[in-house]
């Protein structure tokens, strides 16, 4: 659009290193944004702005289940300041749904809404207070259908279905049509194994709904285009997957829709799925001006997908000795209102049921339900998460019945490199399970006690803080441990892959790399790793990160601990493309006076072509002069493989990561109040390119792990389908009151496989986390606690 000015959009990010080609691969490089995040300094994209624009507001269903009988905007169109209001009615294609793998998901409610908070009708306004007042003079006229809430209501005779014309891929593989996805694995002979068992150990548990948390509300700025196109500004977590589902609900040739990365503030899998994306473009496109819309706290829990509540049923067996016979285990994952990807996460959580140890024999099941609870979708450990807080419960009390220590047992069941997977899928890079717990288990232990003082107690690290419910009476310590396995990368024969550009050129005399991709940063650190792997690779000390958007190929999404492997790979792949292209050149313009050109290995270092044995050839500039290299290449990791629907077995998955805690916990047993006083965490990273990035994910995923044990859940009415808590009054996040000590011992073997080495990190410290702090738990109080979040009534018993 001519004549437009939008502010405080994303800049290019350029890092130098201070003279020699310091800051690469290995070194713990500060963020180039981190000192303008923490004087609040840095642009998210709530902050965009437009001279001339408009605001956006959505209506959301008051109801879980019901049909539509009417919707009256009248009273709302005639609202001074009101430019637009739209309803289903109003879409300007037939594509009317979207989604990730299955479109399932309608832009606007149409003839039933079929979970709390569901959008059904949009305004713009000039000011947000009109859009929001506007948007509450909207009649909808419900007539509310009973309510699907689990399984048991789900797979009734008769029940009524979530989604009454399936046709998806899916549809025809499972039980019921109120099943998203249903995955088995069989391998070996359980039933034989578990007769041959020793002692045969089950057990039930119930996982809470999470929520990511992000703190960064759903928002961003789309701008109508003189083409008939329109440019969106926003928060996510892949752009071309917003692009593809974005572009046919408008009517629109992708190429009309130019998206840019906006400031994100935190995702951790909540960003994957649309929020305001399609709603934001119908507005701009409608009223032919630029509309943000930015979504309060409040509606923010109804903007994104959650982590998917389970319910899980185990049974493992053991021989006297301590070996596992077998692994028995069945996992009912509530996938609310739409698929999401629920698929993927059902695949997940079947194949990583077993965990990090060596079975022969299992029988597996997972599914994942149609409900009219919350959406839930892709968050932070995808599927392994559940299975691990049950099968870490598990081997406790396998442990518990065989009189022996619970680290030694899981040490002497723990998988190893060339260990089968259950589904068939040899481990064939390094696993080092024993190594992990031996290692964490051999940490300091925090001091006994530490809240006395000369003085009494220290109310502050006793149970309950500052609130001063004790001085230590009551009070008794615990400690747990738990290992974890997750995978890393779009696994199940998914064409997974990242693209770079890099461009090499001399500005005021010196080499300038400038790298674009379309990878989403949302706090995990890419911005600084890929300006640590130029220069590694190019030996140069000035990058340039621009901006992410569609203008290049796609980076894949920011999640499954994949970007520094895809995303990193990729810009390794096509700095190796750089180098080469700038060694031709030098061969080209100074072969003829240097033997080396033609007979050494030659390196870029510090800005010089050099052979490999140190000698300076010439510089990069003088070798460049005016010349440029500009390359975009993609990179793919191996190959993997759909598992069989009917036993799960198959190369899927592309590469594994292990993380191991001890968690200590003081309770006081009175009150049911929990003070984790230490969670310490041994994982192996494969490579460590950034060791403080590394660290401040193990402590991040950690965090989110002791938010699930002991605080974090939404809870959802379970007559009505209504969620009771959206808000971060009544749902509670760890702050750093909550938050103990997270010592971090980081092990590195390479993966043949991974670009450096490396393996992914972000995930895995999440799995184990939270069943460490619920064996300490245990260990403290004796109580069984099968679920999550472990609540005070639940250790007094007066729940």
């Amino acid at each position: 659009m001519a004549g437009t000015r939008i502010t405080r959009t994303p800049t290019s990010l350029t890092q130098g290193s201070g003279g020699a080609t310091r800051g690469g691969v290995g070194e713990s490089t500060p963020r180039p944004d981190g000192v303008l995040k923490v004087t609040g300094e840095f642009a998210y994209s709530s902050d965009l702005w437009h001279e001339d624009m408009l605001w956006g507001y959505t209506l959301r269903s008051t109801v879980a289940h019901a049909r539509i009988r009417s919707i009256d905007t009248s009273q709302a169109l005639a609202t001074s300041g009101v430019h637009a209001v739209l309803t289903y009615d109003d879409l300007p294609t037939e594509v009317t749904h979207y989604g990730l793998e299955i479109r399932d998901t309608p832009v606007l409610a149409h003839g039933k809404v079929r979970h709390h908070g569901e959008p059904v009708a949009l305004v713009a306004a000039d000011h947000p207070e009109t859009a929001r007042r506007a948007a509450a003079k909207i009649v909808v006229d419900y007539e509310e259908l009973p309510v699907i809430t689990d399984e048991a209501s789900a797979t009734a005779p008769g029940a009524p279905l979530v989604h009454e014309d399936r046709d998806d891929h899916h549809s025809g593989h499972v039980p019921h049509p109120n099943i998203v996805h249903r995955q088995p694995i069989v391998r070996g002979d359980a039933a034989a194994a578990a007769a041959r068992a020793d002692v045969v150990v089950r057990g039930s548990y119930v996982f809470g709904m999470q929520d990511q948390a992000f703190l960064g509300p759903e928002s961003g700025l789309a701008v109508p285009a003189e083409d008939g196109g329109v440019d969106l500004y926003v928060a996510t977590q892949w752009l071309h997957s917003d692009l593809r589902q974005i572009a046919p609900v408008l009517g629109l040739p992708e190429s009309k829709v130019r998206m840019t990365l906006s400031g994100v503030g935190g995702a951790f899998g909540g960003r994957e799925d649309l929020s305001m994306q399609i709603h934001g473009c119908l507005l701009a496109l409608r009223t032919g001006k630029p509309v943000k819309i930015v979504y309060n706290r409040f509606e923010s829990f109804f903007g994104h997908v959650h982590r998917h509540p389970a319910k899980l049923w185990y049974e493992h067996g053991a021989t006297r000795d301590g070996r596992l016979t077998h692994v028995r285990c069945r996992i009912v994952l509530d996938g609310g209102a739409y698929a999401s990807s629920s698929p993927a996460v059902v695949g997940n959580a079947a194949s990583l049921s077993v965990g990090p140890y060596a079975v022969d024999d299992v029988d597996i099941e997972a599914l994942a339900l149609y409900t009219n609870n919350p959406p839930c979708g892709a968050m932070r450990g995808f599927g392994a998460v559940q299975a691990c807080f049950a099968y870490e419960a598990q081997m406790d009390k396998v442990a518990a019945e065989l009189g022996m220590d619970p680290v030694e047992f899981r040490r002497l069941n723990a998988m190893e490199q060339g260990t089968v997977m259950p589904t068939g899928q040899v481990v064939d890079s390094p696993a080092p399970v024993a190594e992990l717990l031996r290692r964490v288990k051999a940490m300091p232990m925090p001091p006994e006690r530490q809240w006395e003082t000369t003085e009494g107690a220290d109310v502050r690290a006793l149970p309950g803080g500052l609130s001063n419910t004790t001085h230590g009476e009551g009070v008794v310590r615990g400690v747990g441990y738990a290992v974890g396995i997750k995978n890393v990368g779009f696994s199940e024969g998914f064409d997974d892959y990242s693209t770079a550009r890099v461009r090499l050129e001399v500005v005021g005399g010196e080499p300038v790399a400038t790298v674009h991709t379309a990878m989403a940063e949302v706090g995990q650190g890419g911005v600084t790793v890929h300006a640590q792997i130029v220069r590694s690779e190019l030996g140069v000390t000035q990058v340039t990160i621009q901006p992410a958007d569609t203008q290049v190929g796609s980076a894949g999404s920011t999640s499954a601990s994949r970007q520094t492997y895809m995303t990193g790979g990729a810009v390794k792949n096509t700095c190796e493309a750089v180098r080469e292209k700038v060694l031709e050149i030098g061969r080209r313009r100074f072969g003829a006076y240097h033997p080396a050109w033609a007979t050494a290995e030659l390196l870029l270092e510090d800005g010089k072509v050099v052979t490999d044995g140190g000698e300076a050839l010439a510089g990069i500039a003088e070798v460049l002069g005016d010349e440029a290299v500009d390359l975009e290449l993609e990179f793919r990791h191996r190959p993997t493989q759909a598992f069989d629907l009917r036993t799960g077995q198959g190369n899927g998955h592309v590469q594994y990561s292990f993380a191991a805690h001890r968690a200590v916990v003081e309770v006081d047993t009175e009150l049911g109040l929990v003070k984790v006083v230490e969670l310490a965490c041994a994982q192996d990273v494969g490579k460590a390119l950034n060791p403080l990035s590394v660290a401040g994910q193990i402590q991040g995923g950690t965090t989110q792990g002791l938010g699930v044990a002991v605080m974090e859940e939404i809870v959802v009415d379970p007559v009505t389908a209504k969620v009771r808590n959206p808000s971060f009054t009544d749902y509670l996040i760890p702050t750093i009151l909550d938050t103990p000590t997270i010592p971090v011992d980081v092990l590195e073997l390479a993966d043949a496989n991974a670009p450096y080495g490396l393996r992914g990190v972000g995930e895995a410290p999440t799995l184990s986390s939270t069943p460490a702090v619920l064996a300490a738990i245990r260990a403290a109080t004796g109580l069984e606690l099968n679920r999550t979040p472990v609540r005070p009534e639940h250790l007094t018993g007066t729940d």
